[in-house]
């Protein structure tokens, strides 16, 4: 693995900027979700990107990433194991409770968190390009793709 990942425990700078990409990233893609009234909104998208980042920069500081790829493969594996808990809850929490009903909903609430942590994760490993990349198209579909997607 080359040493581009590598973030020094010195490097304050590096590690501020790779923590604010991920508030940033999650911001974007919170407000969206805010704006339609959605229950995992700001503050959970922000928090999701966020903490995937923290989890992400742990074995890029120390330097684990350098020695073994497994280990920051087993830290995204668990990542999007985790974060898949949390949109769980946001699709059960939107669902109707009326009993017959078999409708569900909040799919969209939970992958926007996914998407989240995804952009967390590569907030994280300082992949700056393809998080900017990867949010603006993230707002394109839950923004744009919402008014051209059928009402049901």
């Amino acid at each position: 693995m080359s040493g581009t990942y590598f973030v020094s425990p010195n490097d304050f700078g590096g590690i501020l900027f790779r923590l604010g990409l991920a508030l940033l990233f999650g911001a974007v893609i919170g407000w969206e979700r805010e704006v339609r009234h959605k229950p995992a909104g700001f503050r959970t998208n922000i928090l999701v990107s966020f903490g995937a980042a923290l989890f992400v920069l742990v074995p890029i500081q120390v330097g684990a990433a350098e020695e073994s790829a497994d280990a920051l493969s087993r830290v995204i594996q668990g990542i999007a194991t985790g974060v898949g808990f949390v949109g769980g809850g946001a699709i059960l929490r939107e669902s109707p409770s009326r009993s017959g009903s078999t409708g569900v909903r909040g799919l969209t609430s939970a992958a926007a968190i996914w998407v989240s942590a995804a952009l967390g994760i590569v907030a994280g490993a300082g992949l700056w390009q393809l998080g900017l990349i990867g949010t603006i198209l993230s707002f394109v579909v839950l923004e744009l793709f919402k008014k051209i997607e059928p009402s049901g």
